[in-house]
């Protein structure tokens, strides 16, 4: 007779619990096709934005496998203790991973509702969001352990004071890259954008992508380079943000006059400059030095070959359209010869700081001095080639 009624009770529990696993599935099935279904349609309607990201991240999909859970959990008392105990755990154990799974889902639908202001680019979060996940997976993980063995989880928790040596060793890299996170971000060191140069690393070209333990940059031959976090602490970078910013670009560039061609002036040379329209100013201010007596060139002032040209390179550079000398430092210089000829220094600034642009004005500026130096009976220092004529002459004057 027990035997009989064991076997009804076990029979009538095995149809229960079908009718469970129905109903789970079924109100599962409803939620996902319909209920989700609809939630997308109307989040897409609406101006809101956010909610256009929090569906596509996948938050609801994750919360609709509550749904069966929640049918479980609540018929656990309609079954024995010696069933519903371990099923008990299982379930708590399911519903702690599936937590887990939403609120990183969450923290991914901030991220991209942040990145869709522009604070984004100065401001990035997404290492921090990076640090928030890690933790949320670490503290989730042990939660859901517990409930699945049927420990407390806040013993656990409360132990883990004893581990935190061993745990600041294990997530050194995480911790360092924490704090040069804050240094990036804190300081504005560069940002999502930024032209940087960071030599140990081999990167020179456009951050694409600021994370918690890693850098990248996008050189210009488009390789990518990932530069840990961490190294920001104790490397140098150079960051061409101000550049950009300024409108102009440093033009930096000598030309070496060879010292075997300066000499003073002549006649001839003075009446040929004063047919450069762009002098005339220039030697009407040498006017007493052009007209003084004649006489030993050291007994008085007299006007060199290479001091007009550098004055004609000045001017030369005030009137081009492509330099901007009012807004930035404008220098045209001689620098200390080392065995290597006369060095005449251009220090300005182009007023187009793209790339190309830069290039061409820069280019296009020493064409003209190159061949210039030579109307002032200047050339240009180089080194000996296969060609030694030009020694030759040399050695013939």
């Amino acid at each position: 007779m027990s035997f009989n009624i064991d076997l009804n009770q076990l029979f009538g529990q095995a149809t229960l619990f079908s009718i469970v696993v129905v109903v789970a599935f079924v109100l599962y099935y409803i939620f996902k096709r319909y209920i989700l279904e609809l939630a997308t349609k109307l989040a897409r309607k609406s101006r809101i934005k956010w909610d256009n990201h929090l569906v596509e991240s996948g938050v609801l999909e994750k919360l609709v496998l509550l749904i069966p859970i929640m049918v479980f959990s609540y018929s656990l008392q309609f079954f024995p203790e010696s069933f519903s105990k371990p099923v008990g755990q299982i379930i708590g154990f399911l519903s702690a991973i599936i937590f887990i799974l939403a609120f990183d889902k969450v923290l991914n639908t901030v991220l991209r509702v942040y990145n869709t202001y522009p604070i984004s680019n100065e401001k990035p979060i997404k290492g921090y969001i990076q640090l928030v996940k890690i933790l949320v997976y670490l503290l989730g993980i042990i939660v859901a352990i517990c409930l699945l063995v049927g420990i407390s989880p806040w013993g656990v928790l409360s132990g883990l004071g004893a581990l935190t040596a061993i745990l600041m060793f294990v997530f050194k890299d995480t911790i360092l890259s924490l704090v040069a996170s804050v240094q990036i971000t804190a300081n504005d060191l560069f940002k999502v954008g930024d032209w940087i140069e960071v030599p140990g690393f081999g990167a020179d070209g456009t951050v694409i992508d600021i994370a918690l333990h890693s850098v990248k940059v996008e050189n210009f031959d488009k390789t990518i380079v990932n530069i840990p976090t961490y190294k920001f602490l104790d490397v140098g970078i150079r960051n061409w943000r101000g550049m950009e910013m300024s409108g102009g670009r440093r033009i930096m560039r000598q030309l070496l006059i060879d010292t075997h061609t300066i000499r003073f002036a002549t006649q001839e040379d003075i009446a040929r400059y004063q047919n450069i329209e762009i002098l005339q100013e220039y030697l009407k201010t040498k006017a007493e030095v052009i007209h003084a007596p004649k006489g030993d060139p050291l007994n008085k002032r007299e006007l060199t070959n290479i001091g007009t040209f550098r004055a004609y390179v000045k001017e030369y550079l005030i009137r081009h359209p492509k330099i901007n000398n009012l807004e930035f430092t404008f220098l045209v210089r001689q620098l200390q010869s080392e065995g290597r000829g006369v060095p005449i220094q251009v220090y300005a600034f182009a007023n187009d700081n793209r790339w190309a642009a830069y290039e061409d004005i820069q280019s296009d500026i020493f064409d003209h001095l190159i061949v210039a130096a030579k109307e002032f009976g200047l050339e240009l220092f180089q080194e000996p080639t296969g060609d030694f004529s030009c020694i030759k002459s040399q050695i013939k004057r």
